[in-house]
């Protein structure tokens, strides 16, 4: 099936005065996101996987042995991880539901480790990638982190959150200073009750 761009849940402006600006949105929804769902549909047009779901996509055409990916794989699944950015930002939820809380401590024995361990998660991922809350097979919550597009998809885990940490995400706002805006994103910009729909 064609990839589409969501529209963003909330206005370009809602954010701003939690630390991602207009700007920042017009820049990376309206341009970057756009152009992996563009390129993503002109690659696909023809092949096996036209008419698949996004994740069929990249799961199936993830390479487990090389960190380069093939165009369709980078373009299908920068699509789905910035689809799922966008679902766990927000002007609400800011206060964290107890289910979620609890599976939080329970796993990391404190809802403020979790927090250290996915920034340095964040912050440690040598150039472009991601930090990620999954859930693995067995139900357990672990802290990621992924290099380019890959994805928890690509390892039988569900995503409960994930912080995009390629400069295009922070660099206007934050310039290079990656640990601010990953202290930024746990403390003001994500919606802890989408993440907890995910639980």
């Amino acid at each position: 099936m064609a990839f589409t761009l969501p529209d963003l849940p909330y206005a370009h402006d809602a954010l701003a005065g939690l630390g991602m600006s207009k700007e920042t949105f017009e820049d990376h929804h309206d341009i970057h996101h756009k152009a992996y769902v563009d390129n993503g549909n002109k690659l696909i047009a023809g092949t096996e996987w036209e008419g698949k779901s996004v994740e069929e996509i990249v799961v199936g055409t993830y390479n487990k042995t090389s960190v380069a990916q093939n165009g369709i794989f980078n373009n299908a699944s920068q699509h789905w991880n910035h689809a799922l950015f966008w679902e766990v930002m927000g002007t609400g939820g800011k206060v964290m539901a107890p289910e979620l809380e609890k599976a939080l401590v329970d796993s990391f024995g404190s809802v403020a480790k979790f927090k250290e361990d996915f920034s340095a998660a964040g912050a440690g991922q040598f150039g472009s990638g991601w930090a990620w809350l999954v859930k693995d097979a067995t139900g357990a919550l672990k802290v990621t982190k992924t290099e380019n597009g890959v994805n928890p998809l690509c390892f039988g885990q569900t995503a409960l959150l994930g912080c995009d940490v390629w400069e295009h995400s922070y660099y206007i706002d934050f310039r290079n200073k990656r640990p601010a805006y990953l202290a930024n994103f746990l403390d003001k910009l994500v919606d802890w009750d989408a993440v907890a729909a995910k639980l």
